[in-house]
């Protein structure tokens, strides 16, 4: 079984391409903090590279920005390469199945801005009118 989770923050905005074939795809990098603490008492963090496809891809690329909160769910998958120099690489990717945003629209803690959850004026729910109360059923 190869399953990955992982909770992390973007560390650059997402980059949207798409195939020759016309699939869209969009490459992320998360920083993921490590759950213990060294011996000076420092967390360390890993960086992952995401790819994740087509619908997803396009979601990722609309909504989410550097410094975002996301969920990821996928599978990890290995590549050799071969640099400009002609040296060999090894890369490790998470293939996204899914992504959740967990930072909110309105959350721009990176930004030092509104606070989850924060429901301006102007947003959509202002604008709601009460229910009639002579409905038939």
């Amino acid at each position: 079984m190869n399953k990955v989770y992982l909770i992390g923050n973007l560390t650059r905005d997402p980059e949207l391409s798409t195939t020759t074939s016309g699939v869209s795809v969009c490459r992320l990098s998360i920083a993921v903090s490590r759950r213990f603490s060294n011996a000076d008492g420092e967390r360390g963090t890993d960086f992952f590279n995401i790819t994740a496809w087509r619908g997803t891809a396009d979601n990722c690329a609309k909504f989410l920005k550097k410094g975002n909160k996301i969920a990821v769910s996928g599978s990890i998958q290995t590549r050799n390469y071969e640099r400009a120099d002609g040296t060999k690489g090894f890369a490790v990717d998470i293939i996204a199945d899914e992504v959740e945003f967990l930072s909110s629209k309105n959350d721009s803690s990176s930004e030092g801005g509104a606070s989850v959850g924060a429901n301006p004026a102007n947003s959509p729910v202002a604008d709601l009118q009460p229910i009639d109360d002579d409905l038939p059923f």
